[in-house]
């Protein structure tokens, strides 16, 4: 008599993720095995549904000194995303919650309803220096469950309210929603957005990113960012040795088509757990290739799988990620993107009146 695999879902049960398996966290003194012990008929398992937990933490805004990025705080108002990208970098954060990087990344997901309250309190605190804040850097503020929450449009509106700026990086359409906001903040010089395309191959994508927009809707939103006044960059992140990496040139011609005036390029990254959840489904998703893309990523990362050393572990290392990089610098400067695009503006920062205040005279 068979038992449901606990660590391997059936394929009908997972459909619409990425990730083929649910193993424990590197944290948990236990692995999990089903077995049959005869007393008890096999149970049905259901689909996996995607389940909600709520969080109330005591601040909202990280700070990170880190070399390799160019923020030094950032919101996240969820952990985990619904997205489901088999590559992302941010699934071994689950396992600080004893929750798997695998499956549970993608279905368990925790929100902050309490995270624009935060951030008010938080940028109102004297003494504070104001500085970009970065959101949509671990996970995603617009996966699906954000039509539902609206905490990042919260955070948002908070932003605007004290004149504060803000980066967005996100995958997800919903974004057009907070046009009324994010435009009037974009033209203020108070925001630039950026849209990640990992592929044009929409099969592809489907695969890697499974409740992720279609590379063509995502196209469509970078125009309708720019048509709002939203300076627009284009992130190829990640990309990936020997499966995504032939498409550099096509992404940026098309994203520059769409009207995006800079680009940015991070090279594919497999920390902890990440590395054998990706292999498991690379090498079911392109079993002929399966070989060669980790023969080049192992190329791009002294032979690892993943080397996290500071000032390569986003840009790789060696002849082949050189080659990559030139490819990408050639093509910027052919369609005149900006790799660094201008400061954002911090003057307009003001700290409004709390209800009960006595206004200013002057």
């Amino acid at each position: 008599m068979s038992q449901p695999d606990l660590t391997h879902p059936r394929p009908e049960l997972r459909r619409g993720r990425a990730a083929l398996s649910n193993r424990p966290g590197r944290f948990e003194a236990h692995d999990r095995e089903a077995f049959a012990d005869g007393w008890a008929e096999e149970d049905v398992p259901s689909p996996l549904r995607t389940e909600v937990q709520r969080e109330a933490p005591r601040r909202i805004i990280t700070r990170n000194q880190s070399p390799d990025i160019g923020f030094d705080r950032s919101v996240n108002p969820y952990r985990g995303c619904e997205h489901g990208c088999i590559y992302c970098f941010a699934r071994p954060t689950h396992a600080f919650l004893g929750l798997s990087p695998g499956l549970d990344f993608e279905t368990r997901l925790t929100v902050k309803p309490t995270a624009p309250d935060l951030l008010r309190k938080e940028i109102s605190k004297p003494g504070y220096k104001v500085a970009p804040i970065a959101f949509g850097t671990n996970t995603d503020v617009y996966q699906p469950i954000e039509r539902e929450e609206r905490i990042a449009r919260g955070c948002f509106e908070v932003l605007q309210a004290f004149g504060h700026p803000l980066t967005i990086t996100t995958k997800g359409t919903l974004i057009e929603r907070d046009i009324d906001i994010l435009g009037e903040m974009g033209r203020a010089g108070l925001l630039r957005a950026a849209i990640s395309l990992t592929t044009l191959d929409a099969s592809l994508a489907r695969s890697m990113e499974p409740r992720v927009p279609s590379p063509a809707r995502r196209l469509k939103v970078i125009e309708t960012l720019v048509q709002a006044g939203i300076p627009t960059t284009v992130s190829l992140a990640p990309v990936i040795p020997g499966l995504t990496d032939h498409e550099i040139e096509p992404i940026l011609q098309s994203a520059a088509d769409a009207g995006a005036s800079a680009a940015m390029m991070i090279l594919l990254r497999l920390p902890q757990e990440v590395s054998g959840l990706f292999r498991e489904w690379l090498e079911q998703a392109r079993p002929l290739r399966a070989a060669r893309v980790l023969n080049r990523i192992r190329e791009t990362h002294g032979g690892m799988d993943y080397d996290s050393s500071w000032q390569t572990r986003m840009t790789g290392q060696g002849t082949y990620a050189e080659f990559l990089h030139q490819r990408f610098r050639l093509s910027v400067k052919r369609l005149q993107l900006n790799i660094r695009p201008p400061p954002l503006r911090t003057d307009l920062f003001r700290v409004p009146p709390a209800k009960g205040d006595q206004l200013s005279l002057f």
